[in-house]
């Protein structure tokens, strides 16, 4: 098995909602109604695509700093409201399948470390039928929210795979922060929730500026 083992990463964590998953327009749509629905002013796009990839909790609080602490559950449970209504809309990037399976095909384990809850990611992972796919997961709601590196810990501890031989692929800063402080390697990529130009700090090994760009810097770097 070991002759099968890829050059440098055993282990390749992705981001899910703008890094596999085309949905950063939508959930920013979704945090902008459900602050207004709870009488807090409209978070400008940038704001509420920033705080994409961090646990819902905190991310509704820093998008809607008019919003008092005693509201976030209400703005909790209208950010589901208009997500449900809008979920079906959201699809993978084209070319997210072709990469996920040559990653498999060259015994990497591919996992998934997201924002979004255990609910909500095994729901999503039905609808697009990928749940074959990924060898291990883990949510924000079962472990930490990002930049805590937790859930990279728990998922090099599964796998037995050690922080220099651990990638994590994300769209924000979040994603790259996150692999910072679990001692791994990260890839940004450009097409998601932030602006690449805050990457640089973080040290990612590469900015993808397509899915296509990625799969190409992964078999030829990972």
């Amino acid at each position: 098995m070991s002759d099968f083992r890829p050059r440098q990463f055993d282990l390749i964590a992705f981001d899910w909602d703008g890094t596999l998953f085309d949905s950063t327009a939508i959930i920013t749509r979704c945090i902008q109604l459900a602050t207004v629905d709870v009488g807090g002013a409209m978070p400008s796009r940038e704001a509420a695509s920033y705080v994409i990839g961090m646990a819902l909790m905190p991310a509704l609080a820093h998008a809607a700093p008019d919003v008092p602490p005693e509201k976030y559950p209400e703005l909790g449970v209208r950010y589901q409201h208009h997500y449900l209504k809008h979920q079906n809309d959201i699809s993978l990037f084209e070319g997210v399948l072709p990469l996920l399976a040559d990653l498999k095909a060259r015994h990497h384990w591919v996992t998934v470390a997201t924002g979004k809850s255990r609910r909500g990611l095994d729901e999503t992972l039905q609808a697009v039928e990928l749940r074959h796919v990924f060898d291990g997961s883990r949510t924000a709601d079962e472990t930490a929210g990002k930049p805590h590196p937790r859930m990279l810990h728990e998922l090099m501890r599964e796998f037995g795979v050690e922080p220099e031989r651990t990638l994590m692929i994300g769209d924000t800063t979040h994603d790259l922060q996150m692999a910072l402080n679990a001692g791994c390697a990260s890839v940004g990529v450009s097409y998601g929730a932030h602006e690449p130009t805050a990457f640089a700090a973080l040290q990612p090994r590469h900015v993808a500026h397509s899915v296509a760009d990625l799969h190409d810097w992964l078999l030829q770097h990972a």
